[in-house]
């Protein structure tokens, strides 16, 4: 039994090695990095059936495989609504495929207005902190259209939109309403001694997360005039995608998001027994794990009434910085690397 567990323990070790590493080293994984961390998934959540937890479920059952063919489809709450990443991306490109023109024409006439620098700068600053009223999810749709729209090389836009999602996913864990850690942050707080409500992300994190916002546009910007070969107006240009292609895109994000409610059920024996016996102000380095495992999921598994406010701090900055760093960090990577092609 104790072999049992510890191979099961080892297994999850070299999993979690396989996903931080592999899709930087192998060009077929990196191509199919929904696929990967699927499978990646299925076996985490195998390994994990052998590793008992009191009071705890590990390993396969219907509650997952509910959870992991729900979570997609009803991920954030938008002006009170619960909606899913899927719809969102489906509705929001079949929207563009319909009235792309219009749309394109709204770019343009922006361009024409204001100069790039100052789009830039406003859209990273805007959207980083509107995320946490109108989620991640939303956010990110809209970045990753309007980047595609303005006159840039690829390079810029590829700078400049993992910029921009760095700054959704800093702004996002303002409130509730902005993105899963945020909502389970306030409900696992709500009672003594914080009693939570909407604006205690906000009291305790704003003083941090806005100004980093705000450097954030900055940066965008000189990213921008670093690589800025000069801009033509006339080339504002929104992509077209075929229904085939919105379709396939919506297909490949419902896939991720089942792929990381896997990952984060099966990586649990570890961070129940690892991650949450660290102390909290270790937790912002250890937190680093979040990069690739969904930062709701961990921030679930540590975040409670017995903490400071200062060890919350400490915690959940490690969990929002960290969650953006790779791909299946946070929702806004998954997002923009689907639609704009950003690798590893």
């Amino acid at each position: 039994m104790m072999q049992d567990i510890l191979l099961a323990k080892i297994g999850l070790v070299v999993i979690l090695i396989a996903v931080l590493i592999l899709p930087f080293k192998v060009r077929a994984i990196e191509r199919n990095l929904e696929i990967f961390l699927f499978i990646s998934g299925v076996l985490a959540l195998t390994f994990s059936g052998f590793i008992p937890i009191p009071g705890e479920q590990t390993g396969w059952s219907w509650k997952i495989l509910t959870e992991a063919l729900t979570t997609p489809l009803n991920i954030t709450n938008i002006l009170g609504i619960p909606i899913g990443i899927v719809q969102i991306v489906l509705i929001v490109g079949i929207i563009i495929y319909v009235w792309y023109r219009q749309i394109e024409l709204a770019i343009y006439n922006l361009v024409k207005r204001f100069s790039v620098s100052v789009i830039i700068f406003g859209l990273i600053i805007i959207l980083g902190l509107i995320s946490s009223v109108i989620s991640a999810i939303l956010a990110a749709i809209l970045l990753v259209e309007i980047i595609c729209a303005l006159p840039l090389d690829r390079g810029s836009k590829i700078d400049i939109t993992v910029v921009a999602c760095f700054a959704i996913g800093l702004g996002a864990a303002l409130t509730p309403l902005g993105e899963p850690l945020s909502t389970i942050v306030i409900a696992k707080l709500s009672g003594a001694p914080h009693y939570a409500s909407f604006d205690f992300l906000i009291n305790i994190l704003g003083i941090y997360i806005v100004p980093a916002v705000i450097v954030l546009g900055i940066i965008g910007v000189f990213l921008y005039k670093r690589g800025s070969t000069g801009t033509d107006v006339s080339e504002c240009h929104l992509q077209r995608e075929t229904i085939r292609q919105v379709v396939v895109r919506s297909g490949k994000v419902y896939l991720f998001i089942m792929a990381l409610v896997f990952l984060g059920e099966g990586f649990k024996p570890i961070v129940i027994d690892y991650v949450t016996l660290i102390p909290a102000e270790g937790l912002y380095w250890v937190n680093m794990i979040s990069a690739v495992l969904d930062n709701a999921t961990l921030a679930a598994a540590e975040i409670g009434p017995t903490l400071s406010v200062q060890q919350l701090k400490s915690a959940l900055m490690g969990l929002i910085i960290a969650g953006g760093m790779l791909i299946p960090g946070n929702i806004p990577n998954i997002i923009a690397a689907g639609k704009l092609e950003i690798t590893s």
